[in-house]
C-alpha cells in the first residue's frame, strides 16, 4: 500500500511541456503590451521635461495654448483670449502637440 502511494505521488510532477505555454504567453504579453507602454511613458516624460517658453502645446483635455512659464511640475499656458491657465506638465499631450506643430505638406 505504501509503495502504491509513493508511485502515484512521483508521477504527478509538472513537466516543461506544461509550463512552456504559460511562459510563452507571459513573454508575448510583455513584448506586445508592457514594453511599448513603458516606452511611450518614457517619451511622454522626456517631452514634458523638454518643454520651454514659447512652445505651442495641446493638453490631454484639448486646451490649446502657448507656454509662458515653467515650474517644477507645472506650466502656465496662455490661451487665444489672453487668459492664463496653470496645468500639470503631465497634462500636455505628446501626440496632439506633435500633430499641431508638424507642418502640413500639400502637393
Amino acid at each position: 500500500m505504501t509503495a502504491t502511494i509513493l508511485l502515484q505521488a512521483a508521477g504527478g510532477g509538472i513537466g516543461i511541456a506544461q509550463i512552456l505555454p504559460f511562459a510563452l504567453i507571459i513573454i508575448v504579453f510583455y513584448f506586445f503590451m508592457i514594453r511599448p507602454q513603458v516606452k511611450k511613458q518614457k517619451e511622454q516624460k522626456q517631452f514634458a521635461e523638454a518643454l520651454k517658453k514659447g512652445d505651442k502645446v495641446i493638453t490631454t483635455s484639448g486646451m490649446h495654448g502657448k507656454v509662458i512659464d515653467i515650474a517644477d511640475t507645472t506650466i502656465l499656458l496662455e490661451t487665444e483670449g489672453g487668459h492664463k491657465i496653470r496645468f500639470n506638465k503631465a497634462a500636455v499631450s505628446l501626440e496632439d502637440t506633435k500633430a499641431v506643430n508638424t507642418p502640413v505638406v500639400t502637393k
